[in-house]
């Protein structure tokens, strides 16, 4: 007999969608993204089962810095007037033991598609003090931003470049399980 099928929401309020990139090639940069979504099916509560669904507002990039954040959303980065979602869509979720997965989908940005594989943590489930049940995970990986057509840069008088190419990914996700 096939396990119910579970469907789960991110929970906006304990989800973080960060990333890190290397500036000046001495120090890091990080962001968020703060308008976010996603979709999660599963069979009963095997997450290596998961069926994913995610989606970014691309204009809702938040470095903490008001001009940095108007270059990102320019054609330069996302060109948000455009394309203004981020998409990881039909991401599947492989367990390699000890609450280990591996993440892997389709990652759509600035109109270009590539498949990515992360790594998520599962920090286990557990009930709220108001009867839900909630997962919590932990997302890590990396990207070359070039690969989605991201390629603004600026030379270093002194050699090197103002922004790196790999973009390392940290993303802390708490899912709601839908009750139905």
């Amino acid at each position: 007999m096939e396990a119910n099928k579970i469907k789960w929401d991110i929970d906006p309020a304990h989800t973080k969608t960060g990333f890190r990139v290397k500036h000046l090639m001495i120090s890091n940069v990080d962001g968020v993204f703060n308008t976010f979504s996603g979709e999660i099916e599963t069979n009963g509560n095997d997450f290596s089962t998961a069926v994913i669904n995610f989606k970014i507002d691309a204009a809702s990039v938040n470095t903490g810095m008001a001009d940095r954040d108007a270059h990102l959303k320019s054609p330069d980065f996302f060109d948000v007037e455009t394309y203004p979602e981020i998409i990881f869509s039909d991401a599947k979720l492989k367990d390699l033991g000890d609450e280990i997965f591996e993440l892997t989908g389709d990652l759509t940005m600035k109109g270009v598609t590539h498949p990515v594989s992360l790594t998520a943590e599962l920090g286990g489930t557990m009930k709220d003090p108001w009867g839900n049940i909630k997962a919590g995970f932990t997302v890590t990986g990396k990207l070359n931003r070039k690969d989605w057509g991201l390629n603004w840069n600026a030379a270093l008088e002194a050699g090197g470049v103002l922004v790196s190419d790999e973009v390392k990914i940290n993303c802390d996700v708490q899912l709601a399980q839908i009750a139905g």
